[in-house]
């Protein structure tokens, strides 16, 4: 019965006890529904108080987020308009008149400020043209592709405005398009005339401003006539009159609706729509299209008629927008000097101010800027006058010239005050030459051929200490040199003098010492040195044969080398206690109030060690006295070295006084060679009557030798302390006064020269063959490469003995038989070759042996290596064999 009554219990689904779960099915036994509803409905509830909860924090959080949003927006706007005011606080009066008679272009000033003539922009005069001058076809033609709410807003279109804000917001975030320009007619006029150079934002902040102000003081169509006055059409015109001339040799009241239309087009991208660019020459389809844009934005604000837009569609199809170039003469006087200047001002302004290409070209062009140079006009009207007369070449035959007039054979100087980086002359051609020809001292590279060696070679050895000027070398083709070059390598002319110290080398600008010592320090170090002084080097010009000889590779597509811009300021550095300033051809800039917008800043680069400097500009008096004597004038002195490029292509003479350094190049400009005359003959010539006058009336006072060297006696063949022999050499004293920086004088004899007993008739060393009265003892020279044929070689220690057959004597000779008899001849041993002792040195001051001093016994110990010596120290006297050669390294082997 219970049994039943639960069955039935659990059936109708009552609740009968505790629920219980099937175990092993894993279900429960019984549900009770009301239970459930009821925790359903809990949960339901709770759910819902969660949610409420859930939303009041997220209200809370919206609100919050809301509020700080509010914040740094009204932050930011406070910040941004106290920084918006702070700006406009500093807008300049607007200048109307300034305004409406248009720009100006830059001008030039000398050294000592006096006007020199102002930059030409299409016309000689700029012209200012009234309203009723200028078409009212470009009138429309401007503002509907420019502006085409000009007549209905104030200055600013500010929906423009906003377009162009959205579209570089996007362009920030995506990448995608580009930045758009917002400004109308009115702002372009402002930037164009009033603004110059201050940073984009506050530009733009002013520009913004001065266009809703302006707007309050000028007529719409004033504005219009003063913006068709200054606006860039192209090259270095401004303005509708300009345009009309550039483009289409006309009048500006003249021109027609397409051409009206091509001019209004043109100011967009005066790079892109030029006509007179190649790329638009081969293919006039891009300007076309533009022309048509134009026309199609006139037709859209009915400023023209379908008709009239049909029959102009029609005429740019058929070739009607013809252009003829109206004949302007755009030369500057003293051009070879201004238009240097001007592009380093250029190049200055964009760095400075951060400028595009197109904002400094219009700066220029209508800023009305005062641009102050270092020339001299005096000097660079007399640079000139030396160059065009063809006598200063000492050359014959004919100066020919071209159908212009302009010699064949060119050449370029520049005139350089090192101590400031100031050029005080710069002239880049011979003969009367159109605007913008080729300036050879500033824009042309060429190979500079020996010039380079005291820059890269010698220069870099002595301030490494790696060598030192009384260093030598074999001025030889020998075996050592072909590996390190890597070929055979000839002296001009060709001819070798044997062992050269490094003095004499740079003297005698020998091609092989050169590459011997630029290979001491390596080519890479060469070219660092080459780099710092301004000399180009492009990726196949960066072995020996550029930093030991100045033979660049001057690729058309990647040309490398130097010009005369580039010399006179590296030569500079040997009287600048190797220091290099960077060469300027202005002063300062003034904007049209006279601020100074710019000054040239004098940039210096620690080349070589005021000691080295020193050496070397002593070293460069050698070259002076040996090839180019032409560059002497009075008593002043003078320091150089030619250079001459393969094939006499390029002849050069660098140096310097100890005023000015300058340099002069010669040759022709398809690079063919060069009939008579030579570096030293000709461009030393040239340079020599330049520096006459730049130096005329200054102190003949010399440069002052730095702290740091010392002077001593060495011999001049082994670059040691000399010996008794150094002295006794065949061809005279060998013993000489050095330069060294302190530290890097020799403490070792020289080892080089040597006495050998050798047969008098045929200078074979003396063996038991040769007759007792044929027997000398002679001083001799010791070489590595002893068969070299060169200037010293009968100098050279023999490796021969006397083989040679000699008659017996008369028997009735008995005195001279006896004779022979007591004087007992000896078989050739070491002793037959002897090292000298100290001697009598002669010119020594710092460091030298002793004055007199005995030979010392054949035993006598060598002293120990001291720097400087004792003054009474003996140098070692050794003894070797008669074919005892050194072969062992030195600081001229293969750089590892």
């Amino acid at each position: 019965m219970a049994k039943d009554n639960i069955s039935n219990n659990r059936r109708d689904g009552q609740n009968t006890g505790p629920r219980k779960t099937n175990i092993s099915r894993g279900k429960p036994n019984g549900i009770n529904v009301d239970n459930k509803n009821k925790t359903n409905s809990k949960r339901r509830k709770s759910k819902k108080s969660k949610d409420k909860s859930q939303n009041k924090k997220g209200k809370k959080i919206l609100k919050y987020s809301l509020i700080s949003i509010l914040l740094l927006i009204l932050s930011a706007s406070v910040v941004g308009l106290g920084y918006i005011f702070a700006i406009i606080k500093t807008v300049p009066e607007i200048d109307v008149e300034k305004i409406k008679h248009g720009n100006q272009p830059s001008s030039f000033y000398s050294k000592d400020e006096k006007y020199i003539d102002t930059l030409n922009v299409a016309d000689k005069t700029k012209t200012t043209l009234q309203s009723n001058e200028i078409p009212q076809n470009l009138k429309n033609a401007i503002v509907s592709i420019e502006d085409e709410r000009f007549y209905e807003h104030s200055g600013i279109d500010v929906k423009r405005l906003a377009g162009a804000v959205l579209y570089d917001v996007k362009y920030y975030l995506t990448g995608k398009g580009g930045l758009q320009g917002a400004s109308t007619l009115t702002q372009q006029l402002i930037k164009n005339t009033m603004l110059t150079n201050e940073q984009k934002i506050e530009r733009k902040v002013k520009e913004i401003y001065l266009a809703m102000q302006l707007e309050n003081h000028m007529t719409k169509d004033e504005i219009l006539t003063a913006y068709l006055n200054n606006f860039p059409v192209g090259g270095t015109s401004y303005g509708a009159q300009a345009g009309a001339k550039y483009y289409f040799n006309k009048n500006a009241k003249d021109l027609n609706l397409i051409e009206c239309a091509y001019l209004a087009g043109v100011t967009q991208a005066t790079n892109t729509y030029n006509a007179y660019i190649s790329e638009n020459v081969q293919n006039p389809k891009r300007y076309i299209d533009r022309t048509k844009t134009v026309l199609m934005k006139m037709r859209e604000h009915d400023y023209i008629n379908e008709e009239t837009y049909q029959k102009s569609l029609k005429d740019l199809d058929n070739g009607k927008l013809k252009f003829e170039r109206a004949y302007v003469d755009y030369r500057l006087k003293y051009e070879w000097a201004l238009d240097p200047a001007l592009d380093q001002v250029k190049k200055d302004l964009k760095s400075k101010y951060k400028y595009t290409d197109e904002e400094v070209n219009n700066i220029i062009s209508t800023a009305g800027l005062k641009i102050f140079t270092t020339i001299d006009t005096q000097l660079q009207d007399n640079v000139q006058k030396i160059l065009d007369n063809y006598s200063n070449f000492n050359m014959y035959g004919a100066d020919t010239k071209n159908k212009d007039g302009v010699p064949h054979l060119q050449a370029s100087a520049t005139v350089t005050d090192y101590r400031t980086g100031e050029v005080r002359a710069i002239v880049g051609g011979r003969g009367n030459q159109g605007a913008k020809s080729t300036n050879r001292a500033y824009n042309a590279l060429r190979s500079v051929g020996s010039s380079i060696k005291p820059l890269t070679s010698y220069g870099p050895a002595i301030d490494q200490k790696v060598l030192t000027a009384a260093s030598v070398i074999d001025d030889s083709q020998n075996e050592n040199i072909k590996k390190i070059y890597g070929g055979e390598l000839k002296n001009s002319p060709n001819s070798y003098k044997g062992l050269l110290s490094l003095r004499e080398s740079l003297k005698y600008s020998s091609n092989i010492g050169s590459v011997l010592t630029a290979n001491s320090v390596g080519a890479k170090t060469g070219i660092n040195y080459g780099e710092k002084v301004g000399l180009k080097f492009n990726d196949k010009s960066k072995g020996l044969s550029a930093v030991g000889l100045g033979q660049f590779n001057n690729a058309s597509n990647d040309i490398d080398g130097g010009n005369t811009f580039v010399m006179a300021s590296a030569y500079g550095i040997f009287g600048n206690g190797g220091v290099y300033i960077e060469p300027k051809l202005y002063s300062k800039v003034l904007d049209r109030d006279g601020n100074v917008i710019l000054e040239a800043k004098k940039e210096k680069t620690n080349v070589l060690s005021p000691q080295a400097a020193y050496i070397l500009y002593d070293m460069l008096k050698g070259p002076i006295t040996y090839n180019a004597s032409y560059a002497k004038f009075g008593s002043m002195p003078v320091a150089g070295k030619t250079g001459t490029t393969d094939s006499n292509k390029d002849y050069w003479f660098a140096g310097l006084t100890p005023h000015y350094s300058a340099a002069v190049w010669v040759g022709y400009d398809n690079q063919r060679q060069i009939n008579g005359g030579g570096s030293g003959q000709t461009a030393a010539s040239l340079w020599g009557k330049i520096m006459n006058i730049a130096n005329a009336g200054l102190s003949t006072t010399d440069i002052n030798m730095p702290s740091g060297i010392v002077k001593t006696s060495v011999c001049m063949d082994s670059g040691k302390l000399p010996t008794s022999l150094c002295k006794r050499d065949p061809r005279g004293n060998r013993i000489r006064t050095e330069m060294f920086i302190s530290g890097t004088q020799p403490t070792g004899y020289c080892e080089t020269h040597v006495e050998a007993e050798v047969n008098s008739q045929n200078n074979l060393l003396a063996n038991a063959n040769t007759p007792p009265n044929l027997r000398v003892m002679k001083v001799f020279i010791k070489k590595d490469y002893p068969n070299a044929n060169t200037a010293d070689s009968k100098y050279v220690l023999p490796t021969s003995y006397d083989n040679s057959k000699y008659e017996e004597p008369k028997e009735e000779d008995n005195n001279e038989k006896l004779e022979e008899e007591n004087n007992e001849v000896t078989p050739p041993s070491s002793e037959n070759v002897t090292e000298g002792d100290s001697g009598n040195s002669e010119g020594g001051t710092d460091n030298k042996p002793s004055g007199d001093t005995t030979p010392p016994a054949t035993n006598t110990p060598p002293p120990a290596n001291t720097n400087p010596p004792a003054t009474n120290a003996t140098p070692p006297t050794n003894t070797q064999s008669t074919n005892s050669n050194r072969s062992k390294p030195n600081k001229f082997d293969i750089a590892a």
